[in-house]
């Protein structure tokens, strides 16, 4: 199943500018990783919707001192990064349209998209269209959210994502607009 340009803006009415440069390469994404039902679709478009705040941020916002948690300390140490003040929070920042945030997760998402390291030396490849949609998608299927999605468990695919209900008010209401143009019932 396609998303087509009108379902992806009704959805993401914020999306205008990007919408466009989007759509293929998530149409490429949710095919390969079997987000491929009405279902699956809205509850991933609302999610990656929150989290790119409507694709219009493939690169986590923050000043340097909001991103230390990242470089040093017990978050620092549970993503992978260094325990050392060297900078790895600010490298391994989220990126992506659901945010990939740590050098763990950078590894780990390199070794499923590439079959090596790269993203460790160019993590930048996340902000890329199809980079930050294929990831996205790679993390939604590695984490099992298309069963969740399949029995409606938003609230639980919240928490997989974000490791709390962060923004899910703003969530709800995207995935009611998905639900809506995509006839979940």
């Amino acid at each position: 199943m396609l998303i087509t340009l009108p379902q992806l803006l009704y959805i993401m009415p914020g999306a205008r500018l990007s919408a466009g440069i989007f759509l293929s390469p998530l149409n490429a994404a949710f095919a390969r990783y079997a987000i491929d039902n009405p279902k699956r679709l809205a509850a991933c478009l609302a999610q990656i919707g929150h989290e790119s705040g409507e694709l219009r941020y493939v690169r986590e916002l923050g000043s340097d001192q909001y991103l230390s948690k990242y470089d040093t300390g017990p978050l620092a140490v549970r993503l992978g990064n260094t325990a050392d003040a060297d900078g790895d929070g600010q490298k391994y920042r989220g990126r992506g349209l659901i945010q990939v945030t740590g050098r763990r997760n950078y590894l780990i998402c390199s070794q499923a998209l590439f079959g090596d390291e790269r993203l460790l030396l160019q993590p930048e490849l996340l902000e890329q269209p199809q980079w930050a949609a294929e990831s996205a998608a790679w993390f939604w299927h590695s984490n099992g959210l298309n069963e969740l999605a399949d029995n409606d468990q938003f609230t639980t695919i919240t928490r997989r994502i974000n490791g709390g209900l962060n923004g899910l008010e703003e969530r709800l209401r995207l995935w009611t607009r998905a639900k809506a143009v995509l006839c979940v019932s």
